[in-house]
């Protein structure tokens, strides 16, 4: 289903934001993110990606209060929607069929190339 195709960074920064919940704001996905793959994240790429999410309804945001060591500027959360959801289930669900799929003489296969 188109309405809920994501693409590989699409589907780990709403996996991410599940993961951290309430605590779900950019530097925190992207230290996750980092942490967690043992890769690095962009912060552009980061935040091209959650508005992106927020504009196809994956995504909804929130100001937090102000925060001193941020000179008052509030930090900007991400939680999961109900779309976000089922866009993530559908992903895993299409995973799992696919690879249900191989053959088992594939995993077996001793190639080289």
């Amino acid at each position: 289903m188109r309405q809920f195709q994501l693409g590989e960074f699409e589907e780990l920064v709403l996996l991410t934001v599940g993961i951290l919940y309430h605590e779900a704001y950019g530097v925190a996905i992207k230290n996750e993110m980092e942490q967690r793959l043992t890769r690095g994240v962009s912060v552009g790429a980061l935040q091209t990606a959650l508005q992106r999410l927020e504009k196809k309804g994956f995504l909804k945001s929130s100001d937090g209060a102000g925060t001193q060591e941020r000179a008052g500027r509030p930090k900007r959360f991400y939680h999961l929607t109900a779309h976000g959801k089922s866009a993530l289930e559908h992903t895993r669900q299409t995973r799992e069929l696919l690879w249900k799929a191989i053959p088992d003489v594939v995993w077996n296969l001793k190639t080289e190339f």
